[in-house]
């Protein structure tokens, strides 16, 4: 393989921040994991992270907007949610109690993905969940 080739593939989708619109990303991602062991994984975790920027951010208010990235490769699918911040607190995974109504969402997150991890700026957050095609990453089976 030349050095500057990858066999990585990327997807990107933006969506206003309407509810409606979690279902367009979890089909979007559906779509393009179709066959994969890990689509129901990766449509979770988008379902989740594009819910928590409507609910949480100013994605979900008027004219605002979220946008998602998916890669593929042959070791990792990454997944990535960017919001359009407006919050004083960036998103943290955290482990609630089993009576707790809210912030659930990302330690589910961290308990299905491999890693998490949140970038955060005053323009909004992004948070990426990566799922290992094998349990050993330099096992190299492709999704």
């Amino acid at each position: 393989m030349h050095e500057y080739t990858s066999s990585a593939r990327v997807w990107g989708l933006s969506c206003p921040g309407f509810p409606e619109e979690v279902s367009r990303a979890r089909r979007w991602t559906r779509d393009i994991l179709r066959g994969s062991p890990l689509a129901e994984d990766a449509e979770l975790i988008v379902s989740e992270l594009s819910a928590n920027a409507i609910l949480h951010t100013a994605s979900g208010r008027t004219s605002g907007s979220f946008h998602l990235a998916l890669a593929v490769s042959p070791q990792v699918i990454a997944l990535s949610v960017t919001d359009e911040g407006g919050t004083g607190t960036a998103p943290k995974v955290e482990r609630q109690d089993q009576e707790a109504e809210h912030g659930r969402g990302l330690g589910m997150i961290s308990a299905i993905a491999h890693r998490v991890v949140v970038h955060g700026s005053h323009g909004g957050h992004t948070v990426t969940a990566e799922l290992f095609t094998d349990a050993d990453p330099a096992g190299g089976h492709p999704c």
